[in-house]
């Protein structure tokens, strides 16, 4: 098969890949297509950037324009699941591509995100589902989605999907499926052990590998730098000032590192961007937005973003921790070199991941070619890196906020203005009442009174207090000229005459001592 034209693809297909500007299948569609089009189970694994999704989105697009079938109602016939955000939204922008000329429906589904839009838009039916297995299981839970009527399932990153992270949702969601259905598994990289949990899958499947499994990518320039950890900063930091580096990834192995290597890289002057976990769906959209459109060189990611981000003109991959699961670092590096490109993987090596490296050169079977400190560059001493660790330790980074304060905490009442949401002045429930004279207000921030609820803050007409005198004592004074106590109270049994509360009658008081 040398051209799309030779699968016998709908021609509606057809016409969206000629506007695209798609002429030649890669090697894993030329492979693929034809047994899925068939509507045999397939297996398939190629290095990143060849082409995975169109090597099961076209036969898929093709199957449903055979059928004027209607999807059932909160159901799908096509159920693709995709192990992140990124990929499955990848996904179902490349099926929107192939099949703009085509009448069907397409929704993506993931966690970080309103559920109840997402609701209304299954509530019809779609003909394509793409998910991420969480947010899945959430819609079936609230009975929004049922997954009888699927006819196709596609796993995207299959290794990843049927690893210890999502084995246990795949298991739940395969139980819900009818038995009689076509399999699609694609991967970069498929582990035996992974390999033997995918056979339980798949029926009589088709094997597509072409390529050895966890090979890297052709095109893609590697180098390893030796560097101990307290230099692995300052070197990013370099190696970014080279105008040549026209838009990089930078892999981090933990959530908290990406954070903290976006803060190293502004305080020199260098902006960028963290994309992991612990971001909102907002957050991850806008800077990967950014990355793509060009206005942000610089994202820093964890493995959330070896799969899945399709970005051009990604010239550089920087690890600036190499992955402790070898498989990764295939995919990482995939992100460059994409679609005929050339790229360059750049993997700094401290002593304790030195492990790490010779696990990666014995899955991909190459040596990493060994590169020193670039021109120019003078690395830190262990001590000076300590050193300013420590100082990084002692003095936490903090969110600009309103008022100051920690992040996560309300900000501080600024002196001189008035509480939001009350008139100035005001301190009473409700904004009611007036403020106490001569004392700056101090209001709560958090909209609620001071003044015990149900009851009006009375005004105080007293006069302000020097600064540093001490209260005067409440009441009247006793026989012998001493001041009442101000909690004192009335006691009982006496007559006289009527006083407001904790008001003190001094003929009651004990007689003075001789």
């Amino acid at each position: 098969m040398t051209q799309f034209t030779d699968f016998g693809l709908a021609q509606p297909v057809l016409r969206s890949l000629s506007e695209a500007g798609y002429v030649a299948p890669t090697p894993i569609q030329a492979q693929a297509i034809p047994p899925a089009m068939a509507g045999r189970d397939l297996c398939g694994i190629a290095q990143t950037g060849t082409g995975k999704t169109a090597a099961f989105a076209l036969p898929i697009l093709h199957r449903l324009s055979l059928s004027d079938r209607r999807p059932p109602r909160r159901g799908c016939r096509v159920l693709v699941l995709s192990p992140t955000r990124e990929l499955a939204n990848q996904i179902a922008e490349s099926f929107s591509d192939y099949g703009r000329h085509l009448p069907y429906t397409n929704t993506v589904v993931f966690g970080g995100v309103t559920i109840s839009r997402q609701e209304r838009a299954l509530a019809p039916g779609v003909d394509i589902l793409v998910a991420t297995p969480g947010r899945l299981i959430d819609l079936i839970e609230r009975r929004s989605l049922t997954l009888e009527g699927v006819e196709i399932l596609v796993l995207d990153e299959a290794d990843q999907m049927l690893d210890l992270g999502f084995i246990h949702a795949l298991k739940r969601i395969v139980k819900m499926l009818p038995q009689k259905r076509q399999s699609l598994f694609f991967s970069a990289t498929m582990p035996k052990n992974i390999a033997g949990l995918a056979s339980q899958y798949l029926t009589d499947p088709v094997q597509v590998a072409v390529t050895p499994v966890a090979t890297t990518a052709e095109r893609v320039d590697q180098q390893v730098i030796f560097v101990h950890t307290g230099a692995k900063q300052a070197l990013l930091g370099h190696i970014l000032r080279d105008p040549a580096i026209e838009r990089v990834l930078v892999f981090t192995r933990t959530k908290h590192g990406a954070d903290r290597v976006v803060r190293g890289l502004d305080k020199v002057g260098i902006a960028a961007a963290a994309i992991h976990g612990n971001k909102s769906q907002p957050q991850r959209e806008r800077a990967l937005a950014a990355f793509k459109d060009g206005s942000s060189r610089v994202l820093v990611a964890t493995d959330i973003a070896a799969r899945g981000i399709d970005v051009e003109a990604v010239s550089h991959v920087v690890n600036f921790d190499l992955p402790n699961v070898p498989e990764s670092y295939v995919h990482r590096i995939g992100r460059t070199a994409r679609a005929g490109a050339d790229g360059l993987a750049i993997s700094f090596c401290n002593d304790e991941e030195k492990a790490y490296l010779r696990d990666i050169e014995r899955i991909t079977r190459q040596k990493v070619p060994v590169a020193g400190f670039p021109e120019g560059f003078n690395p830190p001493s262990r001590q000076e890196a300590a050193d300013i660790a420590r100082e990084e330790e002692r003095r936490p980074e903090r969110q600009q906020r309103p008022g100051g304060g920690r992040p996560g905490q309300r900000p501080r009442q600024q002196q001189g203005r008035p509480p939001q949401g009350r008139p100035e002045g005001g301190r009473g429930f409700g904004g009611q009442g007036a403020p106490r004279q001569g004392r700056p207000q101090e209001g709560r921030t958090d909209g609620r009174s001071q003044a015990p609820q149900g009851r009006e803050a009375r005004p105080d007409s007293r006069p302000a207090r020097p600064q540093g005198e001490q209260r005067p004592s409440q009441g009247r004074p006793n026989r012998d000229g001493r001041p009442q106590r101000a909690d004192a109270r009335p006691r009982s049994g006496g007559g006289g005459g009527g006083g407001g509360e904790g008001r003190n009658i001094g003929w009651l008081e004990r007689a003075p001592r001789s």
